[in-house]
């Protein structure tokens, strides 16, 4: 692959409404956009990297200039794997690569990716911030096109299964999904699960903390558990089976979308169900997701509805579902000006 330039930018993306999850509150979001020249095309792509994991503004920008001169002497994605680790960095620099590519070749993301036929819209879920059981059940009932759900749980028992009571009562024909984000205990799960399939809830992500995985083990839950802390990248797939049933992959966790196939392929192999989700992004974060939200049984892909104001051109939500068309990202059109 010829040289290439990398120019790199960051933002403050502000939220439209106050985001709560366990254990955080966030009003703003940091990103860094990546663009890669190689004097006649271009590529583009957007890391937030993974708040959890310390993998903030300031360190994905350090990763990418401890790379660059590897970066700039034109690796394949391969080979980009091996340059950086997984995260924020080397995902914004993965979907560079492949809009650069596409470019380059004349052709859509989606043909490189090897899928059959131009992706359509997917049914994606929307989340429900944490926050009073009224309030959140008014937060569901304004989703109205939505038929997927995802519900944000603090670790409060209690507490969370009237808020999941109180959205399922405002919406009782959508399928719905809770997310712990690490905040419960392995004493907690009986008692949370018997409630939620009170309320027909069919998946449960991430009850337990990274690190306490090993607390599943010989639990037998009668709803699908996902693990997304837990599962980073492809290296965190053997310990995955006998503890979830699905693994939520995000490309700013593992990397970019090069991983997030691989992770795909490899989950099927192991006889898991694949979920592609999204850290808080535009839509040009989105859109490699997208791609890979092809291949997956669930997608949580509503990382844009979070944001005060989306880049335009955008990704179309509608009717519940999402389309990110070639003009957001990876049309193989791309050129330097």
């Amino acid at each position: 692959m010829p040289r290439l330039s990398i120019g790199t930018a960051t933002a403050k993306l502000r939220l439209a409404q106050p985001f709560r999850i366990a254990g955080y509150v966030f009003e703003t979001a940091d990103v860094l956009i990546v663009t890669l020249n190689d004097g006649v095309h271009i590529g583009r792509g957007e890391g937030a990297g993974a708040y959890y994991l310390g993998d903030d503004i300031d360190h994905m920008c350090a990763a990418i200039e401890g790379a660059r001169a590897a970066i700039e002497a034109g690796p394949t994605r391969e080979e980009l794997r091996q340059i950086l680790p997984p995260g924020g960095a080397r995902n914004a620099v993965d979907a560079a690569m492949w809009e650069l590519e596409a470019s380059r070749a004349g052709r859509p993301v989606w043909a490189l990716a090897g899928l059959e036929s131009a992706p359509g819209p997917i049914v994606t879920t929307f989340t429900v911030s944490a926050d009073t059981p009224e309030a959140m059940a008014t937060t569901a009932t304004g989703y109205t096109g939505a038929r997927s759900l995802k519900v944000k749980l603090t670790g409060d028992v209690e507490l969370d299964l009237a808020r999941v009571a109180a959205i399922r009562a405002a919406r009782p024909e959508v399928w719905l999904g809770v997310d712990g984000n690490q905040g419960f205990v392995r004493d907690d799960l009986d008692a949370l699960v018997a409630g939620l399939r009170r309320h027909a809830v069919s998946l449960l992500e991430q009850p337990l903390a990274r690190g306490r995985d090993a607390d599943l083990d010989g639990y037998r839950s009668p709803i699908p558990i996902a693990g997304d802390e837990s599962l980073l990248s492809l290296a965190d797939l053997p310990g995955a089976r006998g503890r979830f049933d699905v693994v939520n992959i995000k490309l700013d966790k593992c990397g970019g979308l090069t991983e997030g196939l691989l992770m795909a392929a490899e989950a099927r192999r192991l006889g898991l169900g694949v979920m592609v989700g999204t850290m808080i992004g535009t839509s040009l974060a989105t859109a490699p997701g997208f791609i890979l939200g092809q291949l997956a049984d669930l997608v949580d892909l509503d990382g844009p509805t979070f944001l005060a104001r989306d880049r335009s051109p955008g990704v179309v939500y509608a009717d519940g579902t999402l389309h990110a068309g070639p003009e957001v990202w990876g049309s193989g059109a791309a050129s330097a000006a």
